[in-house]
């Protein structure tokens, strides 16, 4: 299993279940109100844990009872939290997710996760050194993930780019992108193409970009230049929050096995973790996960 670094945020979700999506000015009654530990960084990191990679992480958190919380859940989900610090007079990061049906809408208040500096990297350059593969978000400051690229470039190890959220990327971080991870939107606004050009973004890319595409799985292309598609997996969707996270956190810790079989992997974890409720608690562990594949065909 790969040794895995994650870079970014860790925040307290707060999750409220409406029957349906209220309107600009309109007030409704919520179903039910949950909080839930989460953060793109740390979702991935706790998916990656659960499945049996040896995970680190690096980044902030605030001096508030969040702080606190979510930094001993980390621990206790068998994350190294060496490189997490405390931002004083900071409140840690919040995510405000509203949830109809299956669909969500969500609001990230970045907290202690826009101190994250390129100073705590280099104070956590060893990191880089053990590691085998290193993945990050955009739910950290740009200047941050882009340290984090050039390190994992400098100690040879495979830098794995979730763009969200989406922004446009420079080609000199783009260069340093061993596999960039987008949904369609995503895609677009990171290269600056048009939606329907997607197919033609990957072929120009060839062999590192995966494209997320919900129900139809993944695409990606060989280093080759050819196009292929790991289709996904029929389950009961109850939550799909978390959903990218538990993939992409898969798809680092099984990156040893070469792209084909970890997208094949990560799609069957993303898919088991929409049949639970938050982007944590919906994370399969590892036995799960090769109980669910035990059955698969494909």
């Amino acid at each position: 299993m790969s040794k895995v670094l994650v870079v970014g945020s860790i925040n307290m979700d707060l999750v409220a279940q409406v029957d349906q999506f209220p309107r600009l000015g309109e007030t409704l009654f919520g179903r039910s109100f949950k909080t839930y530990h989460g953060g793109k960084g740390a979702n991935q990191a706790v998916a990656a844990s659960r499945l049996g990679a040896e995970v680190t992480m690096i980044g902030r958190v605030g001096d508030d009872a969040f702080g606190q919380e979510l930094t001993a859940s980390l621990i206790a989900e068998g994350v190294n939290t060496e490189w997490i610090q405390r931002s004083a007079n900071t409140t840690s990061g919040i995510a405000m997710i509203t949830l109809a049906g299956s669909d969500n809408a969500i609001i990230v208040v970045p907290g202690a996760n826009a101190d994250l500096s390129v100073e705590d990297l280099l104070a956590a350059e060893n990191a880089f050194r053990d590691c085998d593969v290193v993945i990050a978000q955009f739910e950290s400051p740009l200047a941050t993930i882009e340290m984090a690229a050039q390190l994992a470039q400098s100690h040879g190890k495979p830098f794995i780019l979730n763009p969200a959220p989406a922004m446009p990327l420079s080609p000199a971080l783009l260069a340093q992108v061993a596999l960039l991870t987008p949904n369609e939107f995503e895609l677009s606004i990171a290269l600056g193409t048009p939606e329907n050009e997607w197919q033609a973004a990957l072929q120009q890319y060839p062999g590192q970009i995966l494209m997320t595409a919900g129900k139809d799985g993944v695409w990606y292309t060989t280093e080759s230049g050819e196009l292929r598609q790991q289709t996904s997996f029929n389950v009961n969707a109850v939550d799909t929050t978390g959903a990218g996270d538990t993939f992409n956190g898969a798809l680092a810790a099984f990156w040893h096995l070469g792209l084909s079989e970890a997208s094949r992997i990560a799609c069957a974890a993303g898919a088991l973790s929409v049949t639970r409720a938050g982007a944590q608690g919906g994370m399969p562990t590892l036995a799960e996960l090769n109980s669910f594949l035990a059955g698969d065909t494909k």
